[in-house]
């Protein structure tokens, strides 16, 4: 697992990023941004393979609130279609941009085009599916001073 742990943080190096600085709890998990978007990077071992995968995965919108999920998925959908390497995915009640593959023959330049390709698809369409597809959060307080009082 540490050789592919060494290619996901060269790749991390590469976008200018010192790895040390975003690391998750476990070995093999990192937490990157890109603009708006949130980019979660994982390797695990899979025992009944005996394979390591690699995985980018941004989140994109949440399926809460969302005002016609069928036109949604529809959209994204459409959106696959464009898209080099990854697509949009469901799970559990929210949509993200992911690619994976095994990690066997993973070189840090490849990983570093899906990181980008991730970060860059789910920065693109974050703000522009939910802008179209969930009811727009009203200002908490437009004038400033003292929050507002019940009536």
């Amino acid at each position: 697992m540490q050789q592919y742990i060494n290619v996901i943080e060269d790749a991390i190096k590469l976008i200018g990023i010192d790895p040390t600085t975003c690391r998750g709890e476990k070995p093999g998990q990192w937490n990157l941004v890109k603009g708006s978007a949130n980019v979660w990077l994982d390797l695990w071992h899979v025992e009944q393979e005996k394979r390591v995968y690699f995985q980018a995965i941004a989140p994109v919108i949440s399926l809460q609130g969302v005002n016609n999920v069928g036109a949604l998925c529809q959209e994204m959908l459409e959106i696959n279609h464009s898209l080099y390497g990854c697509a949009f995915t469901i799970y559990k009640d929210f949509a993200y941009v992911k690619v994976i593959r095994e990690a066997d023959g993973l070189d840090a330049n490849e990983a570093n085009a899906m990181i980008l390709r991730v970060g860059s698809y789910a920065d693109q369409y974050d703000d522009y599916l939910k802008g179209k597809y969930t009811p727009p959060t009203p200002p908490a307080n437009n004038w400033g001073g003292q929050a507002p009082t019940k009536l």
